[in-house]
């Protein structure tokens, strides 16, 4: 539900901002990003795959309880993009990596988030992985 009003909120800025009514193609421009996001198909299952892969590591690192560096930091990585490129929410997420807490998953978001705009060398894996998951 909350996606749904979300969604029309973001048109209905869109055409007031474009001054235009809310037509059909209005709709498609306003909500690209997220009509290409459902096209692809983008799953956390992919996105842990990709990023396992990139790192050299194993896909049930993932899961695992285990911490450290090599493993966590990647593992956070995976939870970030998994948030912002697929619809799921933190609960979700964090069940999908071994049933973590939803915290822990908006505590990788963030982190991730913050040393993406502060570490070019991340900025740029995190671009290439992005481009590797969108296919």
């Amino acid at each position: 539900m909350r996606e749904l009003e979300g969604a029309l909120r973001k048109i209905v800025a869109y055409s007031k901002f474009h001054n235009q009514p809310v037509t059909l193609e209005l709709v498609k421009s306003a909500l690209k990003e997220l009509l290409s996001v459902n096209r692809g198909h983008i799953t956390v299952e992919a996105i842990q795959k990709t990023v396992a892969e990139y790192y050299k590591i194993k896909v049930a690192d993932m899961y695992s309880k285990r911490r450290p560096a090599n493993i966590a930091r990647p593992r956070q990585i995976a939870m970030y993009l998994s948030k912002e490129m697929t619809q799921k929410s933190l609960p979700e997420i964090g069940e999908l990596f071994g049933g973590r807490d939803h915290t822990t998953v908006l505590h990788a978001v963030r982190k991730i988030g913050e040393l993406r705009r502060r570490q070019s060398d991340l900025n740029h894996a995190l671009h290439m992985l992005e481009q590797s998951i969108r296919g």
